[in-house]
Protein backbone atom coordinates (compact mmCIF):
# COMPACT_ATOMS: atom_id res chain seq x y z
CA UNK A 1 0.00 0.00 0.00
CA UNK A 2 2.84 2.36 0.90
CA UNK A 3 4.48 1.70 -2.48
CA UNK A 4 1.20 2.47 -4.26
CA UNK A 5 0.86 5.78 -2.39
CA UNK A 6 4.44 6.72 -3.29
CA UNK A 7 3.77 5.80 -6.91
CA UNK A 8 0.62 7.92 -6.99
CA UNK A 9 2.50 10.85 -5.46
CA UNK A 10 5.20 10.51 -8.14
CA UNK A 11 2.61 10.34 -10.92
CA UNK A 12 0.75 13.34 -9.52
CA UNK A 13 4.02 15.24 -9.16
CA UNK A 14 4.97 14.46 -12.76
CA UNK A 15 1.55 15.57 -13.95
CA UNK A 16 1.86 18.82 -12.08
CA UNK A 17 5.34 19.41 -13.49
CA UNK A 18 4.38 18.56 -17.04
CA UNK A 19 1.42 20.94 -16.90
CA UNK A 20 3.05 23.84 -15.06
CA UNK A 21 5.90 24.73 -17.36
CA UNK A 22 5.11 28.43 -17.40
CA UNK A 23 6.08 30.85 -20.15
CA UNK A 24 7.21 34.40 -20.85
CA UNK A 25 5.11 37.25 -22.18
CA UNK A 26 4.77 38.58 -24.79
CA UNK A 27 4.17 35.40 -26.77
CA UNK A 28 4.53 37.36 -30.02
CA UNK A 29 6.90 40.31 -29.64
CA UNK A 30 7.15 43.51 -31.63
CA UNK A 31 4.39 45.34 -33.47
CA UNK A 32 1.63 42.66 -33.46
CA UNK A 33 -1.47 44.33 -31.97
CA UNK A 34 -5.17 43.48 -31.76
CA UNK A 35 -4.73 39.68 -31.67
CA UNK A 36 -7.57 37.31 -32.46
CA UNK A 37 -7.43 33.53 -32.23
CA UNK A 38 -9.37 30.45 -33.29
CA UNK A 39 -8.89 26.70 -32.84
CA UNK A 40 -9.27 23.73 -35.16
CA UNK A 41 -8.67 20.51 -33.22
CA UNK A 42 -5.35 21.05 -31.47
CA UNK A 43 -4.18 23.68 -33.97
CA UNK A 44 -4.42 27.39 -33.14
CA UNK A 45 -4.43 30.27 -35.60
CA UNK A 46 -3.92 33.93 -34.73
CA UNK A 47 -4.06 37.19 -36.68
CA UNK A 48 -3.01 40.76 -35.83
CA UNK A 49 -3.40 44.25 -37.28
CA UNK A 50 -1.10 45.59 -40.01
CA UNK A 51 -2.23 49.20 -40.73
CA UNK A 52 -0.29 50.74 -43.70
CA UNK A 53 1.97 47.74 -44.31
CA UNK A 54 1.67 45.25 -47.17
CA UNK A 55 0.98 42.34 -47.27
CA UNK A 56 -1.65 42.74 -44.59
CA UNK A 57 -2.84 40.81 -41.53
CA UNK A 58 -0.11 38.32 -40.58
CA UNK A 59 -1.24 34.77 -39.72
CA UNK A 60 0.38 32.65 -37.00
CA UNK A 61 0.09 28.97 -36.07
CA UNK A 62 0.67 27.23 -32.74
CA UNK A 63 0.09 23.93 -30.99
CA UNK A 64 0.26 25.32 -27.45
CA UNK A 65 -0.79 29.03 -27.61
CA UNK A 66 2.73 29.99 -26.52
CA UNK A 67 5.10 29.03 -29.35
CA UNK A 68 3.93 30.72 -32.55
CA UNK A 69 5.14 30.55 -36.16
CA UNK A 70 4.21 33.16 -38.74
CA UNK A 71 2.84 31.21 -41.72
CA UNK A 72 1.66 33.95 -44.07
CA UNK A 73 -0.73 36.86 -44.53
CA UNK A 74 -4.45 37.10 -45.23
CA UNK A 75 -4.19 40.07 -47.62
CA UNK A 76 -1.50 39.49 -50.23
CA UNK A 77 -2.96 41.12 -53.36
CA UNK A 78 -3.72 44.76 -54.17
CA UNK A 79 -7.29 43.71 -55.01
CA UNK A 80 -7.70 42.67 -51.36
CA UNK A 81 -5.81 45.56 -49.82
CA UNK A 82 -5.82 49.07 -51.30
CA UNK A 83 -3.43 51.33 -49.40
CA UNK A 84 -2.81 54.11 -51.93
CA UNK A 85 -1.66 57.26 -50.10
CA UNK A 86 -3.07 55.96 -46.82
CA UNK A 87 -2.02 57.94 -43.76
CA UNK A 88 0.28 56.50 -41.10
CA UNK A 89 -1.58 54.24 -38.67
CA UNK A 90 -4.50 54.03 -41.10
CA UNK A 91 -5.23 51.11 -43.43
CA UNK A 92 -6.07 47.80 -41.78
CA UNK A 93 -7.48 47.90 -38.25
CA UNK A 94 -8.25 45.10 -35.80
CA UNK A 95 -9.00 41.74 -37.48
CA UNK A 96 -10.89 38.74 -36.13
CA UNK A 97 -10.29 35.15 -37.24
CA UNK A 98 -12.99 32.49 -36.97
CA UNK A 99 -13.47 28.92 -38.24
CA UNK A 100 -16.82 27.50 -39.36
CA UNK A 101 -17.70 24.35 -41.31
CA UNK A 102 -14.30 23.85 -42.90
CA UNK A 103 -13.60 27.51 -43.69
CA UNK A 104 -11.52 30.19 -42.02
CA UNK A 105 -12.85 33.74 -42.03
CA UNK A 106 -10.84 36.88 -41.32
CA UNK A 107 -12.91 40.04 -40.90
CA UNK A 108 -11.42 43.51 -40.57
CA UNK A 109 -11.73 47.19 -41.54
CA UNK A 110 -9.78 49.18 -44.13
CA UNK A 111 -10.25 52.66 -42.70
CA UNK A 112 -8.49 54.13 -45.75
CA UNK A 113 -11.17 52.89 -48.10
CA UNK A 114 -13.85 50.22 -48.34
CA UNK A 115 -14.81 49.83 -44.71
CA UNK A 116 -15.67 46.46 -43.15
CA UNK A 117 -15.02 43.27 -45.10
CA UNK A 118 -14.00 39.65 -44.71
CA UNK A 119 -12.00 37.10 -46.67
CA UNK A 120 -12.05 33.31 -46.37
CA UNK A 121 -9.96 30.24 -47.12
CA UNK A 122 -9.64 26.55 -46.32
CA UNK A 123 -5.85 26.94 -45.92
CA UNK A 124 -4.78 29.80 -43.62
CA UNK A 125 -1.17 29.54 -44.83
CA UNK A 126 -2.26 29.94 -48.45
CA UNK A 127 -4.22 32.44 -50.50
CA UNK A 128 -7.41 33.99 -49.16
CA UNK A 129 -10.50 35.00 -51.15
CA UNK A 130 -11.39 38.37 -52.57
CA UNK A 131 -13.05 40.71 -50.04
CA UNK A 132 -16.74 40.52 -49.19
CA UNK A 133 -17.91 43.91 -47.90
CA UNK A 134 -20.58 44.43 -45.26
CA UNK A 135 -22.67 47.58 -45.09
CA UNK A 136 -22.40 48.07 -41.36
CA UNK A 137 -20.22 50.88 -40.12
CA UNK A 138 -17.81 51.10 -37.23
CA UNK A 139 -14.53 49.27 -36.81
CA UNK A 140 -13.16 46.15 -35.06
CA UNK A 141 -15.69 43.78 -36.66
CA UNK A 142 -16.16 40.16 -35.66
CA UNK A 143 -18.26 37.22 -36.80
CA UNK A 144 -20.29 34.91 -34.59
CA UNK A 145 -21.65 31.64 -36.02
CA UNK A 146 -24.53 29.75 -34.44
CA UNK A 147 -26.37 26.93 -36.17
CA UNK A 148 -27.02 28.14 -39.73
CA UNK A 149 -26.79 31.83 -38.81
CA UNK A 150 -23.90 34.28 -39.00
CA UNK A 151 -23.91 37.50 -36.99
CA UNK A 152 -21.79 40.55 -37.75
CA UNK A 153 -20.71 42.66 -34.78
CA UNK A 154 -18.85 45.98 -34.90
CA UNK A 155 -18.54 49.15 -32.86
CA UNK A 156 -19.67 52.59 -33.95
CA UNK A 157 -22.06 54.62 -31.80
CA UNK A 158 -22.33 51.45 -29.72
CA UNK A 159 -21.72 47.74 -30.04
CA UNK A 160 -23.86 46.84 -33.05
CA UNK A 161 -25.14 43.47 -34.29
CA UNK A 162 -26.87 42.29 -37.45
CA UNK A 163 -27.40 38.92 -39.10
CA UNK A 164 -25.74 38.54 -42.51
CA UNK A 165 -25.61 36.11 -45.41
CA UNK A 166 -22.02 34.89 -45.05
CA UNK A 167 -21.77 34.08 -48.76
CA UNK A 168 -22.62 37.58 -49.93
CA UNK A 169 -22.16 39.85 -46.90
CA UNK A 170 -25.71 41.14 -47.33
CA UNK A 171 -27.47 42.11 -44.11
CA UNK A 172 -30.51 39.97 -43.31
CA UNK A 173 -31.62 42.09 -40.35
CA UNK A 174 -31.31 45.72 -39.35
CA UNK A 175 -28.30 46.65 -37.25
CA UNK A 176 -29.08 46.97 -33.54
CA UNK A 177 -27.03 48.65 -30.83
CA UNK A 178 -26.93 46.17 -27.94
CA UNK A 179 -24.44 47.65 -25.44
CA UNK A 180 -22.48 50.83 -24.85
CA UNK A 181 -20.02 49.47 -22.32
CA UNK A 182 -19.54 50.72 -18.79
CA UNK A 183 -18.90 54.38 -19.57
CA UNK A 184 -15.26 54.22 -20.63
CA UNK A 185 -14.23 56.02 -23.80
CA UNK A 186 -13.94 54.12 -27.07
CA UNK A 187 -15.95 50.95 -26.38
CA UNK A 188 -14.52 48.70 -29.09
CA UNK A 189 -13.15 45.29 -30.14
CA UNK A 190 -16.37 43.33 -29.50
CA UNK A 191 -16.35 39.52 -29.42
CA UNK A 192 -19.29 37.23 -28.60
CA UNK A 193 -19.03 33.76 -27.02
CA UNK A 194 -21.77 31.38 -25.86
CA UNK A 195 -21.32 29.44 -22.64
CA UNK A 196 -23.84 27.74 -20.32
CA UNK A 197 -26.73 29.25 -22.26
CA UNK A 198 -25.39 32.81 -21.91
CA UNK A 199 -24.13 35.10 -24.67
CA UNK A 200 -21.04 36.85 -23.34
CA UNK A 201 -19.99 40.12 -25.00
CA UNK A 202 -16.36 41.06 -24.38
CA UNK A 203 -15.16 44.56 -25.33
CA UNK A 204 -12.35 47.01 -24.60
CA UNK A 205 -12.70 50.53 -23.24
CA UNK A 206 -10.48 53.42 -22.27
CA UNK A 207 -8.47 53.75 -25.49
CA UNK A 208 -5.41 51.75 -26.44
CA UNK A 209 -3.04 53.61 -24.12
CA UNK A 210 -2.38 53.46 -20.37
CA UNK A 211 -6.12 53.53 -19.55
CA UNK A 212 -6.95 50.45 -21.61
CA UNK A 213 -9.22 47.84 -20.02
CA UNK A 214 -11.56 44.96 -20.85
CA UNK A 215 -15.18 44.74 -19.77
CA UNK A 216 -17.84 42.08 -20.27
CA UNK A 217 -21.62 41.71 -20.28
CA UNK A 218 -24.02 38.81 -20.84
CA UNK A 219 -27.54 38.06 -22.01
CA UNK A 220 -29.82 35.11 -22.70
CA UNK A 221 -30.49 36.59 -26.16
CA UNK A 222 -27.84 37.61 -28.64
CA UNK A 223 -29.68 40.91 -29.13
CA UNK A 224 -29.79 41.64 -25.41
CA UNK A 225 -30.52 43.24 -23.08
CA UNK A 226 -26.95 42.76 -21.80
CA UNK A 227 -26.16 42.77 -18.10
CA UNK A 228 -22.81 44.27 -17.17
CA UNK A 229 -20.48 42.28 -14.94
CA UNK A 230 -20.54 43.91 -11.46
CA UNK A 231 -16.77 43.31 -11.27
CA UNK A 232 -15.93 45.22 -14.46
CA UNK A 233 -13.30 45.84 -15.64
CA UNK A 234 -12.19 42.23 -15.68
CA UNK A 235 -8.70 43.09 -16.94
CA UNK A 236 -6.63 46.27 -16.76
CA UNK A 237 -3.23 47.61 -15.73
CA UNK A 238 -4.53 51.11 -14.95
CA UNK A 239 -4.88 50.36 -11.22
CA UNK A 240 -2.30 50.88 -8.49
CA UNK A 241 -1.45 47.17 -8.31
CA UNK A 242 0.04 47.39 -11.83
CA UNK A 243 1.48 50.90 -11.91
CA UNK A 244 5.05 49.52 -11.97
CA UNK A 245 4.30 46.50 -14.14
CA UNK A 246 6.61 46.31 -17.20
CA UNK A 247 3.50 45.60 -19.30
CA UNK A 248 1.07 48.48 -19.82
CA UNK A 249 -1.92 49.38 -22.00
CA UNK A 250 -3.45 45.90 -21.76
CA UNK A 251 -6.73 45.31 -23.57
CA UNK A 252 -8.34 44.22 -26.85
CA UNK A 253 -8.59 40.51 -26.05
CA UNK A 254 -10.07 37.35 -27.53
CA UNK A 255 -10.99 34.24 -25.51
CA UNK A 256 -10.20 30.72 -26.70
CA UNK A 257 -11.09 27.35 -25.19
CA UNK A 258 -8.17 24.98 -25.64
CA UNK A 259 -8.45 21.37 -26.76
CA UNK A 260 -7.95 20.23 -23.15
CA UNK A 261 -10.94 22.31 -21.98
CA UNK A 262 -8.91 25.12 -20.40
CA UNK A 263 -9.64 28.74 -21.26
CA UNK A 264 -7.16 31.43 -22.31
CA UNK A 265 -7.13 34.97 -23.62
CA UNK A 266 -4.81 36.65 -26.11
CA UNK A 267 -4.60 40.43 -25.85
CA UNK A 268 -2.43 43.41 -26.63
CA UNK A 269 -0.13 45.43 -24.40
CA UNK A 270 3.09 47.40 -24.69
CA UNK A 271 6.38 47.52 -22.82
CA UNK A 272 7.68 51.01 -21.92
CA UNK A 273 11.47 51.03 -22.11
CA UNK A 274 12.88 54.56 -21.71
CA UNK A 275 11.18 57.21 -19.56
CA UNK A 276 7.83 55.50 -20.28
CA UNK A 277 8.39 55.55 -24.05
CA UNK A 278 7.84 52.42 -26.15
CA UNK A 279 8.93 51.79 -29.74
CA UNK A 280 8.18 48.08 -30.29
CA UNK A 281 4.49 48.84 -30.70
CA UNK A 282 1.66 46.91 -29.11
CA UNK A 283 2.48 43.23 -28.76
CA UNK A 284 0.57 39.97 -28.27
CA UNK A 285 0.29 38.56 -24.74
CA UNK A 286 -1.39 35.48 -23.23
CA UNK A 287 -3.12 34.77 -19.92
CA UNK A 288 -5.13 31.88 -18.43
CA UNK A 289 -8.82 32.31 -17.72
CA UNK A 290 -10.88 30.68 -14.98
CA UNK A 291 -14.42 30.32 -16.20
CA UNK A 292 -16.73 28.35 -13.92
CA UNK A 293 -20.25 27.22 -14.84
CA UNK A 294 -22.68 30.15 -15.01
CA UNK A 295 -19.92 32.42 -13.68
CA UNK A 296 -18.14 35.48 -15.00
CA UNK A 297 -14.63 34.85 -16.39
CA UNK A 298 -11.61 35.72 -14.23
CA UNK A 299 -8.34 36.48 -16.03
CA UNK A 300 -5.14 35.23 -14.37
CA UNK A 301 -6.70 35.30 -10.90
CA UNK A 302 -6.65 39.07 -10.35
CA UNK A 303 -7.16 40.70 -13.76
CA UNK A 304 -3.50 41.49 -14.37
CA UNK A 305 -0.63 39.73 -16.13
CA UNK A 306 3.16 39.42 -15.81
CA UNK A 307 6.21 38.88 -18.00
CA UNK A 308 7.02 35.61 -16.21
CA UNK A 309 3.88 33.49 -16.06
CA UNK A 310 4.22 30.67 -13.53
CA UNK A 311 1.00 28.91 -14.51
CA UNK A 312 -0.05 25.54 -15.85
CA UNK A 313 0.02 25.43 -19.63
CA UNK A 314 -0.84 23.11 -22.44
CA UNK A 315 1.95 20.62 -23.15
CA UNK A 316 4.60 22.80 -24.74
CA UNK A 317 5.35 22.26 -28.42
CA UNK A 318 8.48 24.28 -29.19
CA UNK A 319 8.90 25.30 -32.82
CA UNK A 320 12.00 25.82 -34.88
CA UNK A 321 13.04 29.45 -34.59
CA UNK A 322 12.54 31.22 -37.88
CA UNK A 323 15.79 32.68 -39.20
CA UNK A 324 15.91 36.36 -38.33
CA UNK A 325 18.67 36.98 -40.89
CA UNK A 326 18.92 36.40 -44.62
CA UNK A 327 21.53 36.21 -47.38
CA UNK A 328 18.82 37.02 -49.94
CA UNK A 329 19.33 33.65 -51.62
CA UNK A 330 15.64 32.76 -51.54
CA UNK A 331 13.27 33.10 -54.48
CA UNK A 332 11.14 35.59 -52.54
CA UNK A 333 11.32 37.50 -49.30
CA UNK A 334 10.19 35.68 -46.17
CA UNK A 335 6.97 36.35 -44.28
CA UNK A 336 8.70 38.73 -41.84
CA UNK A 337 9.22 41.35 -44.58
CA UNK A 338 6.73 44.08 -45.48
CA UNK A 339 6.39 47.02 -47.83
CA UNK A 340 4.97 50.46 -47.13
CA UNK A 341 1.54 50.65 -48.74
CA UNK A 342 1.04 48.99 -52.14
CA UNK A 343 4.55 48.43 -53.53
CA UNK A 344 5.72 49.02 -57.09
CA UNK A 345 7.17 45.54 -57.51
CA UNK A 346 9.32 46.50 -60.52
CA UNK A 347 11.54 48.33 -58.00
CA UNK A 348 12.44 45.08 -56.19
CA UNK A 349 14.43 42.07 -57.41
CA UNK A 350 16.10 39.00 -55.94
CA UNK A 351 17.23 37.67 -59.31
CA UNK A 352 19.29 40.40 -61.01
CA UNK A 353 22.29 39.74 -58.79
CA UNK A 354 22.59 36.35 -57.14
CA UNK A 355 22.54 36.54 -53.36
CA UNK A 356 21.42 40.18 -53.31
CA UNK A 357 18.27 42.19 -52.87
CA UNK A 358 18.20 44.91 -55.51
CA UNK A 359 16.23 48.06 -54.78
CA UNK A 360 15.70 50.53 -57.60
CA UNK A 361 15.57 54.11 -56.40
CA UNK A 362 12.35 56.08 -56.85
CA UNK A 363 11.43 59.71 -56.33
CA UNK A 364 9.16 58.77 -53.40
CA UNK A 365 10.93 59.45 -50.11
CA UNK A 366 10.49 58.11 -46.61
CA UNK A 367 8.84 61.45 -45.74
CA UNK A 368 5.93 60.81 -48.12
CA UNK A 369 2.54 59.20 -47.47
CA UNK A 370 3.18 57.00 -50.47
CA UNK A 371 5.09 53.84 -51.34
CA UNK A 372 8.85 54.45 -51.40
CA UNK A 373 11.27 51.73 -52.46
CA UNK A 374 11.36 50.26 -48.97
CA UNK A 375 11.20 46.80 -47.48
CA UNK A 376 11.48 46.15 -43.77
CA UNK A 377 10.87 43.87 -40.83
CA UNK A 378 9.56 44.67 -37.37
CA UNK A 379 11.90 45.45 -34.49
CA UNK A 380 10.97 42.63 -32.13
CA UNK A 381 13.55 43.07 -29.35
CA UNK A 382 14.56 46.00 -27.17
CA UNK A 383 18.24 45.00 -27.44
CA UNK A 384 19.36 44.00 -30.92
CA UNK A 385 21.94 44.59 -33.64
CA UNK A 386 21.51 44.52 -37.38
CA UNK A 387 24.05 44.63 -40.22
CA UNK A 388 23.67 44.95 -43.98
CA UNK A 389 26.14 45.20 -46.86
CA UNK A 390 25.27 47.93 -49.33
CA UNK A 391 26.54 49.01 -52.73
CA UNK A 392 25.07 52.04 -54.53
CA UNK A 393 25.24 51.87 -58.31
CA UNK A 394 24.61 54.16 -61.31
CA UNK A 395 23.88 56.98 -58.89
CA UNK A 396 23.59 60.69 -59.62
CA UNK A 397 23.66 63.64 -57.26
CA UNK A 398 20.86 63.25 -54.70
CA UNK A 399 20.50 59.46 -55.06
CA UNK A 400 20.70 57.57 -51.76
CA UNK A 401 20.24 54.13 -50.25
CA UNK A 402 20.67 52.67 -46.81
CA UNK A 403 19.05 51.36 -43.64
CA UNK A 404 16.25 53.13 -41.79
CA UNK A 405 14.82 52.80 -38.30
CA UNK A 406 11.32 53.78 -39.28
CA UNK A 407 8.16 54.67 -37.36
CA UNK A 408 6.30 57.00 -39.72
CA UNK A 409 6.96 59.65 -42.41
CA UNK A 410 7.45 62.15 -39.59
CA UNK A 411 9.70 59.96 -37.45
CA UNK A 412 12.63 57.92 -38.76
CA UNK A 413 16.42 57.62 -38.46
CA UNK A 414 18.77 56.59 -41.29
CA UNK A 415 22.33 55.61 -42.07
CA UNK A 416 22.92 55.72 -45.82
CA UNK A 417 25.14 56.37 -48.82
CA UNK A 418 24.42 59.42 -50.96
CA UNK A 419 25.97 60.81 -54.14
CA UNK A 420 27.25 64.34 -53.63
CA UNK A 421 27.48 67.22 -56.06
CA UNK A 422 31.05 66.30 -56.93
CA UNK A 423 30.07 62.73 -57.78
CA UNK A 424 31.65 61.38 -54.64
CA UNK A 425 29.87 59.13 -52.17
CA UNK A 426 29.00 60.31 -48.68
CA UNK A 427 28.10 58.30 -45.61
CA UNK A 428 25.31 60.06 -43.72
CA UNK A 429 23.49 59.62 -40.43
CA UNK A 430 20.20 61.51 -40.51
CA UNK A 431 17.08 61.86 -38.40
CA UNK A 432 13.58 63.16 -39.00
CA UNK A 433 11.66 64.28 -35.92
CA UNK A 434 8.46 66.02 -36.92
CA UNK A 435 9.39 69.28 -38.67
CA UNK A 436 13.06 68.77 -37.77
CA UNK A 437 15.29 67.24 -40.46
CA UNK A 438 18.88 66.99 -39.30
CA UNK A 439 22.12 65.48 -40.58
CA UNK A 440 23.84 64.16 -37.46
CA UNK A 441 26.99 63.00 -39.26
CA UNK A 442 28.47 62.87 -42.77
CA UNK A 443 31.80 61.94 -44.33
CA UNK A 444 33.14 61.04 -47.74
CA UNK A 445 34.08 57.40 -48.24
CA UNK A 446 36.44 55.96 -50.85
CA UNK A 447 34.07 53.44 -52.40
CA UNK A 448 30.39 52.77 -53.08
CA UNK A 449 30.23 49.58 -50.97
CA UNK A 450 29.93 49.62 -47.20
CA UNK A 451 28.78 47.68 -44.14
CA UNK A 452 26.09 49.47 -42.15
CA UNK A 453 25.24 48.55 -38.58
CA UNK A 454 22.59 49.68 -36.10
CA UNK A 455 22.39 48.63 -32.46
CA UNK A 456 19.36 49.22 -30.31
CA UNK A 457 18.97 49.21 -26.53
CA UNK A 458 16.38 50.54 -24.12
CA UNK A 459 17.54 54.15 -24.52
CA UNK A 460 19.39 54.59 -27.83
CA UNK A 461 19.87 53.59 -31.43
CA UNK A 462 23.59 53.60 -32.26
CA UNK A 463 25.00 53.77 -35.81
CA UNK A 464 28.22 52.22 -37.13
CA UNK A 465 30.00 51.54 -40.42
CA UNK A 466 32.77 49.30 -41.68
CA UNK A 467 34.68 49.01 -44.95
CA UNK A 468 35.76 45.40 -44.40
CA UNK A 469 32.97 43.91 -42.24
CA UNK A 470 35.38 43.30 -39.35
CA UNK A 471 36.13 46.61 -37.66
CA UNK A 472 33.05 48.74 -37.10
CA UNK A 473 33.40 52.43 -36.38
CA UNK A 474 30.89 54.18 -34.12
CA UNK A 475 29.27 57.30 -35.59
CA UNK A 476 26.35 58.57 -33.53
CA UNK A 477 23.62 57.51 -31.11
CA UNK A 478 20.09 58.95 -30.93
CA UNK A 479 17.46 58.57 -28.21
CA UNK A 480 14.66 56.14 -28.91
CA UNK A 481 12.11 58.63 -27.56
CA UNK A 482 11.52 60.38 -30.88
CA UNK A 483 10.32 57.16 -32.55
CA UNK A 484 7.89 56.26 -29.77
CA UNK A 485 4.11 56.21 -29.82
CA UNK A 486 4.17 58.60 -26.85
CA UNK A 487 5.99 61.21 -28.97
CA UNK A 488 4.27 60.65 -32.31
CA UNK A 489 0.90 59.10 -31.55
CA UNK A 490 -0.20 56.31 -33.85
CA UNK A 491 -0.73 52.59 -33.48
CA UNK A 492 2.26 50.91 -35.14
CA UNK A 493 5.82 50.09 -34.07
CA UNK A 494 9.34 50.54 -35.38
CA UNK A 495 10.49 48.78 -38.54
CA UNK A 496 14.08 48.18 -39.60
CA UNK A 497 14.04 48.89 -43.32
CA UNK A 498 16.22 48.91 -46.42
CA UNK A 499 15.46 51.62 -48.94
CA UNK A 500 16.58 53.53 -52.04
CA UNK A 501 15.35 57.01 -53.00
CA UNK A 502 16.29 59.72 -55.47
CA UNK A 503 15.81 63.41 -56.09
CA UNK A 504 15.90 62.67 -59.83
CA UNK A 505 12.67 61.56 -61.47
CA UNK A 506 14.56 59.73 -64.25
CA UNK A 507 17.10 58.11 -61.99
CA UNK A 508 18.69 54.80 -62.92
CA UNK A 509 20.27 54.33 -59.50
CA UNK A 510 19.92 51.03 -57.70
CA UNK A 511 21.21 49.54 -54.48
CA UNK A 512 22.31 45.96 -53.89
CA UNK A 513 22.02 44.61 -50.34
CA UNK A 514 24.09 41.43 -50.03
CA UNK A 515 22.78 40.32 -46.64
CA UNK A 516 20.71 41.37 -43.67
CA UNK A 517 21.71 40.13 -40.22
CA UNK A 518 19.34 40.65 -37.30
CA UNK A 519 20.50 39.45 -33.90
CA UNK A 520 18.76 39.88 -30.54
CA UNK A 521 21.34 40.86 -27.93
CA UNK A 522 19.51 38.83 -25.29
CA UNK A 523 16.07 37.47 -24.53
CA UNK A 524 13.91 40.36 -23.34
Amino acid sequence: MKKIIILLICIFGFYQYSNAQGYKNPVISGFHPDPSVCRVGDDYYLVTSSFEYFPGVPVFHSKDLINWTKIGHCLTRPSQLKLDKCLPSAGIYAPTIRYHEGHFYMVTTNVSGGGNFYVSTDNPAGEWSEPVFVEQGGIDPTLYFEDAKCYFISNGKGITISEIDVKTGKKLTESRIVWNGTGGRYPESPHIYKKDGWYYLLISEGGTEYGHKMTIARSKSIYGPYESNPSNPIFTHINEISQNNPIQGTGHGDFIQAHDGSWWIVFLGFRPQSLLHHVLGRETFLAPVRWDTNAWPVINGNGTVDIDMNVATLPLKPVKQQDLSTDFDEAKLGVDWNYLRNPFMTNYSLTEKKGSLRLKASAVSLDDNDSPTFVGRRQEHVDFSTVTVLSLNDAMQGDEAGMTIYYSPQAHYEIFLKKSKKGKCKLVVHYRMGALNHIAYEMEIPEDKIYLKVKGDKDYYSFYYSLDGKKFNFLRKINIWYLSSETNGGFTGVYIGLYATSQNKKTKAYADFDKFLYKPAALD
